[in-house]
């Protein structure tokens, strides 16, 4: 077969690190198939195995040359089947296709929760968003979701026949899992405190743990919260909340590196997911491998996703977070049978899995 794979998002954070797992373990797998790997000119360096091809395709995404110039990029290489990594395919490719969904949360957040465009600019893009994502979800032969609740979203919401989709779960990246067994050698924060690593958007729901915090600092003055993401419009917005507010305790860090993250999951009391909606969630099994207690919000993916090794409350009701965070806070044997059923359920999880099960999706679709 000669499969292209789109790789433009290639060295982002949320689908980047799904392609580079992806092409990595597909590598290790199928030395017989012809792959063309669609990369920007910043990636073009990169190293492939022999039967992997790197093809320059220099734009971005969600723009005019997307649509007008990766059409007649991916005619010219004669491909069996394309997979795109994201909805975003180009609408006048007439080829076989496989798509990566990986979560609906643009289409169940307000625009004005999800994006810092102008009103007539976001009714624009909103139009172009469901047009495209209508295409890539109907003409594709395959469908791929991280999780069943995302297939199960797409059958409700969109009507796609369940044969269509296959969900396959990610992993926790080997380069992280290579860090647990390092002495911890990247401190910023001291002290005891809860741990979130992760963007700001509004479906993260932030405020409500910040909330619950202040609230849990009046019996435990020593406790701290760190905060751990990009900065971006959304954290600070963030951070304008709590200086407004005064709330103490709330301890932003920016970005951070990967040893840095794994110094604060090995050392924090647990780590707080309280998500209104997530695609997978890989902090949780992050979080797992290096012996970190997980709390986290009750909805279909997180259950799916940490089944009994996470602490679960209700991600709207502030009296139950509240209520579970003490618990872990409070109860270290609690905190201990997390932990070990924790180190054993993320590894049930693998990229080999789920490069073996998309090179299945490729091969019924060719």
């Amino acid at each position: 077969m000669r499969i292209g794979i789109d790789a433009r998002m290639y060295d982002e954070s949320g689908i980047g690190r799904y392609l580079r797992n992806l092409i990595s373990h597909l590598g290790k797998l199928d030395k017989h198939n012809s792959y063309f790997v669609l990369l920007q000119e910043k990636n073009i360096h990169i190293k492939l195995p022999k039967n992997f091809s790197k093809i320059k395709a220099n734009f971005g995404w969600y723009g005019l040359k997307e649509q007008w110039e990766l059409p007649g990029i991916l005619s010219k290489l004669n491909l069996d089947v394309v997979h795109y990594p994201h909805f975003n395919v180009p609408l006048l490719y007439s080829g076989k296709f496989v798509v990566t969904i990986h979560d609906l949360i643009h289409q169940h957040f307000t625009d004005q929760e999800t994006s810092t465009k102008r009103e007539l600019v976001q009714k624009i893009k909103k139009y172009g968003y469901k047009k495209v994502f209508n295409f890539a979800v109907n003409k594709s032969q395959k469908i791929i979701t991280p999780t069943i609740s995302i297939k199960n979203q797409l059958i409700k919401e969109w009507s796609i026949n369940s044969e269509k989709i296959k969900a396959t779960h990610e992993a926790v990246e080997d380069e992280l899992i290579k860090l647990v067994a390092k002495n911890n050698s990247a401190v910023l924060v001291t002290g005891s405190y809860l741990f979130y690593v992760g963007n700001a958007h509004p479906h993260k729901n932030l405020e409500k743990l910040i909330t619950v915090f202040r609230q849990l600092r009046l019996t435990h003055p020593e406790l701290q919260l760190v905060l751990s993401g990009k900065e971006n419009y959304f954290w600070r917005r963030v951070q304008k909340l709590v200086q407004d507010d005064a709330i103490q305790g709330v301890v932003f860090t920016g970005f951070i590196t990967d040893e840095q993250m794994a110094t604060l999951y090995k050392n924090a009391l647990a780590f707080v997911f309280p998500s209104l909606e997530e695609g997978f969630g890989i902090p949780l099994l992050e979080a797992m491998a290096f012996g970190c207690p997980v709390v986290a919000s009750n909805i279909p993916v997180i259950k799916e996703v940490g089944e009994d090794a996470v602490f679960y409350f209700d991600p709207k009701d502030e009296i139950e977070m509240r209520g579970k965070l003490l618990q872990v806070i409070e109860n270290s044997r609690l905190r201990k049978v997390l932990t070990d059923r924790g180190l054993k359920h993320y590894k049930k999880f693998s990229w080999e899995n789920l490069a073996q099960q998309t090179l299945e999706v490729y091969k019924q679709c060719a």
